[in-house]
């Protein structure tokens, strides 16, 4: 009776030992399949990065500017007159220079054109109505030639020569009645002209009390 029972229980432990033992290797593979599978997109870009060239050291656009271009842009003329150039020019060559290349914006001269008026308005900012132009607003004769030579004219900025801005510029402020008719504008002359609005400015800087 005993020997009957043991041997009909036989069949059936096995089969659990079997099942269980299948299912721990289920959850085995599982776990490694798991483990694969969420590193393998690491593991992918450590290969493909392994394949790439380095970096470049820059953005790597444009070219290399020479020191003849860079002379070209720098054009600045500050307060001082540092920088101007070579040349002169005087108010009757300017007259002729006006007449082909800014009469068309600003008119017969320097007013009632379609831009800018540039004579006249002498003591006109303190109004209800100032009227900014070169002889009333601007500060410094260097500065208006720095204008002329680096935005003018309008369709074809910086196009004039250093002579032609000189006489332009001599043009400007002869109209304005600031320089003589035959007074010579160059490097030397025009930082000592005195506009009418000189002292008109005052630093945004003030120092402390």
């Amino acid at each position: 009776m005993c020997m009957s029972n043991t041997k009909a229980r036989l069949p059936r432990l096995v089969c659990g030992v079997t099942t269980a033992a299948l299912v721990m290797l289920g959850i085995s593979l599982a776990a490694q399949t798991s483990t694969t599978t969420s590193s393998s997109p690491q593991a992918a870009a450590g290969r493909r990065a392994s394949t790439r060239s380095p970096a470049p050291q820059g953005p790597s656009l444009g070219v290399a500017v020479s020191a003849d271009e860079i002379a070209a842009m720098d054009v600045s003329i500050g307060p001082d007159g540092a920088g101007l150039p070579p040349g002169s020019g005087t108010p009757k060559q300017g007259a002729e220079v006006y007449a082909t290349k800014c009469l068309a914006c600003h008119g017969s001269e320097g007013a009632n054109g379609i831009n800018d008026r540039l004579v006249g308005g002498q003591g006109t900012l303190t109004s209800a109505t100032p009227v900014k132009t070169i002889g009333s607003y601007w500060p410094y004769a260097t500065t208006v030639f720095d204008y002329v030579r680096r935005a003018m004219p309008y369709a074809a900025p910086h196009s004039l020569s250093d002579p032609e801005a000189y006489a332009v510029t001599a043009y400007l402020l002869h109209l304005n009645g600031i320089i003589g008719a035959d007074d010579v504008m160059d490097a030397a002359a025009l930082p000592k002209v005195k506009m009418p609005n000189r002292g008109g400015f005052r630093s945004a800087i003030q120092p402390k009390r």
